[in-house]
């Protein structure tokens, strides 16, 4: 018998098209102005068909607000989700909940292993927090690692046969399952 070694970058790719999730340790606060709506010790990292970034998931236990349905978007989703594209897209199946009267702010996905719990839109909450941290952006993927290294390896930036930049003292930018970046 013969084993055939996979690229992680491939198999990585291939797991994109499933829901995914992963539970973390840490405690997860988002806040609607200066009140906290979630609170969760149980929060878990899910990724949806294609988004390649983590949205948090807590059990509806843990959300201080109330849960109402919520109209479905009609925006179609195409391509690799990327953080630009919308919460409002989704590639798994569930219903749109409002939270604590901000429309669509969550997401009940239909799945056994995710029962019970909310997939909750970034953007719809004023403020995050993994512990006492203030979160910026989006949740951090675990899986994605970004290094920055210094490097002595010759770099030269030409445009049209002229050099625009060149050096012997570059940093390179390594960020998983991206080329990279001088």
């Amino acid at each position: 018998m013969s084993l055939m070694s996979t690229r992680m970058q491939d198999l990585l790719a291939q797991a994109r098209s499933g829901l995914r999730y992963e539970p973390i340790e840490r405690r997860v606060r988002a806040a609607l102005g200066s009140e906290t709506i979630v609170d969760s010790t149980r929060a878990v990292l899910v990724w949806e068909p294609r988004r390649v970034v983590p949205s948090y998931a807590v059990p509806a236990a843990d959300i201080r607000g109330e849960l109402a349905p919520a109209p479905a978007s009609d925006a179609a989703a195409e391509g690799v989700l990327h953080p630009g594209i919308p919460f409002a897209v989704h590639t798994a199946a569930g219903e749109p909940v409002t939270i604590a009267g901000r429309e669509g702010a969550g997401f009940r996905l239909a799945d056994a292993d995710l029962a019970g719990y909310v997939a909750l839109d970034f953007a719809a909450f004023d403020g995050w927090y993994e512990e006492d941290e203030p979160i910026v952006g989006h949740p951090r993927d675990p899986f994605h690692r970004v290094d920055v290294r210094r490097t002595t390896r010759p770099v030269r930036i030409e445009l049209d046969g002229e050099v625009l930049a060149e050096t012997t003292a570059a940093r390179l930018l390594f960020e998983t399952s991206i080329p990279t970046r001088f």
